[in-house]
């Protein structure tokens, strides 16, 4: 079962990369050419084994210039000229195609460079994910999924080529520098998510994207609760374990499995026609002074304000008035979250 997608990965590789067509075909051309020259001599000369034909064959197109153990007649010579010029013109052709072959893949890849680029310039308000591994992906995916662009920089080609496979910009190189992640606009981006396996190259990272954006809203992996508070000294706006996470998941499914299948339906953008979002009011926004029982007429029900102090307004009263600088966890029917524009 495993070979059979390598040879497909192989026979992808042949079709689509010229330089690797020209030396399979390189390849085949002299094998065919060996061989009839080989039996060219077996089948002419007398007293001659097919090894010997094959020697005599080799040593010409080699242009070694060495004529063998036994002498040949004037058809052996008629042959060894032919198969010399042969021998000339399919080295030195296939040399010249292999060089435009090597110069056109050299000049594919600046261009599909140029072009993922130009295609990363374009993006504002996306979201940036540093690593690409199990948890980046799983990251990438979610974020695609929830409408928002999304752009991958890892310093490893296996993982931007599989990035880049599954349809995302990406940008080569390690997210700890600022050249990279001014590449992937970090500077207008929205947010970033760095899931890099090791601690010190996520809080380099922290730090690296929270002095070339202030304002962007950045989460970090880490892999132990001392990281964790790295990270957030290093200016995380959240950090998170997937080893912490996944015990406190795993302990909330055994207790409460129907709430925690209910909240990731909810939150998901493709399970439910019902969701549970996060709408920041930011000063000079239509929803300033509006009342939650406004919103709730319209069919948005307020589960709680976050304010920037972090301190949760449990089930707001209708009378309550939104102001800037609140965070509306609300929940409704995806169509009508979509439609609530907090924008003046």
């Amino acid at each position: 079962m495993e070979k059979r997608p390598r040879r497909d990965r192989w026979w992808r590789t042949v079709a689509r990369d010229p330089a690797v067509r020209v030396i399979v075909a390189w390849i085949g051309i002299m094998a065919v050419v060996t061989l009839v020259g080989s039996l060219g001599f077996y089948w002419s000369q007398p007293d001659w084994s097919f090894f010997d034909g094959l020697y005599m064959a080799v040593n010409v197109l080699a242009t070694v210039g060495f004529s063998g153990e036994h002498p040949v007649d004037l058809f052996g010579k008629i042959w060894t000229i032919v198969l010399s010029f042969l021998s000339v013109g399919v080295v030195f052709g296939t040399v010249g195609v292999m060089a435009d072959a090597l110069m056109q893949r050299a000049m594919t890849g600046t261009r599909r460079t140029r072009r993922m680029q130009k295609r990363v310039d374009r993006l504002t308000g996306h979201f940036i994910v540093c690593g690409f591994g199990r948890v980046g992906s799983m990251v990438a995916r979610e974020l695609l999924g929830a409408g928002h662009e999304v752009v991958v920089v890892d310093v490893d080609p296996a993982s931007t080529t599989r990035a880049a496979e599954e349809g995302f910009p990406i940008v080569p190189g390690s997210a700890t520098t600022d050249e990279t992640l001014v590449s992937a606009g970090v500077e207008r981006a929205a947010g970033l998510v760095t899931c890099v396996d090791s601690d010190p190259d996520n809080v380099f990272v922290v730090l690296t994207a929270r002095s070339l954006n202030p304002g962007i809203f950045i989460v970090g992996r880490a892999s132990s609760r001392e990281g964790i508070a790295k990270l957030q000294q290093a200016g995380a706006d959240r950090a998170v374990s997937p080893y912490v996470m996944g015990g406190r998941r795993m302990a909330q499914l055994a207790v409460r499995p129907a709430v925690v299948d209910f909240i990731d339906a909810a939150m998901s953008s493709t399970d439910l026609d019902f969701s549970i979002e996060e709408v920041p009011v930011t000063p000079g926004s239509r929803l300033v002074g509006m009342s939650v029982g406004a919103l709730r007429a319209k069919g948005i029900f307020t589960l709680a304000i976050l304010k920037e102090s972090s301190r949760y307004d449990h089930r707001p009263p209708d009378e309550r008035r939104i102001e800037a600088g609140d965070h509306l966890i609300v929940s409704g029917a995806s169509d009508t979250l979509r439609s609530l524009d907090p924008q003046p």
